[in-house]
């Protein structure tokens, strides 16, 4: 099973990594997504999970969009061959202390995915792997937009970081473009 891990989109996903997602058979998104148009950009094969950030709420998404964040949950765990994958937000702390403290609370999972921090990592050095996808939008991807790829199968896990250049995006008006 090859799955597609996202996190802080902040309402945009980078089309480099929606195509990506096509590919999978499931996506996660480990929240701070900004708004349900980013969820319908991630079509996996299958489905999508997604988790609550701390900047998905009422003030941060479209007005018309709100009720969905009460679908949202703070966490989530996915039963996967091989394993169980736990889904969560995460915080701004040390690397180190945020693994130490994950793994400690969530021991019985195979891996945990966590965002917040807008920076790409794998800590596989020993069970749960603590795994950070980046960001997979435009805000705060200075060295441009990550994801993660998770293959999974009953006899082993395989992580593949996938990060790409950044772009610059400009608005297109729908106004008269007069030069």
């Amino acid at each position: 099973m090859r799955i597609g891990i996202v996190a802080d989109t902040h309402g945009f996903l980078d089309p480099r990594i929606a195509d990506q997602l096509a590919e999978c058979d499931l996506a996660v998104h480990a929240g701070d997504i900004g708004g349900a148009e980013v969820l319908c950009a991630m079509q996996p094969r299958e489905e999508v999970y997604a988790v609550r950030g701390n900047v998905d709420d009422p003030e941060t998404w479209p007005a018309h969009e709100e009720h969905m964040l009460e679908n949202l949950p703070e966490r989530l765990t996915l039963d996967l061959p091989g394993g169980q994958l736990a889904v969560l937000h995460g915080e701004s702390v040390a690397a180190v202390a945020r693994n130490e403290r994950l793994r400690s609370e969530i021991p019985e999972v195979r891996a945990i995915v966590c965002g917040h921090t807008h920076e790409l990592s794998i800590d596989d050095s020993v069970l749960p792997w603590v795994l950070n996808p980046g960001a997979a939008g435009r805000v705060r991807v200075g060295t441009g937009p990550s994801m993660l790829i998770l293959e999974c199968a009953e006899t082993a896990w395989e992580v593949t970081p996938l990060h790409f250049p950044p772009r610059r995006y400009r608005a297109i008006s729908g106004g008269n473009n007069e030069a």
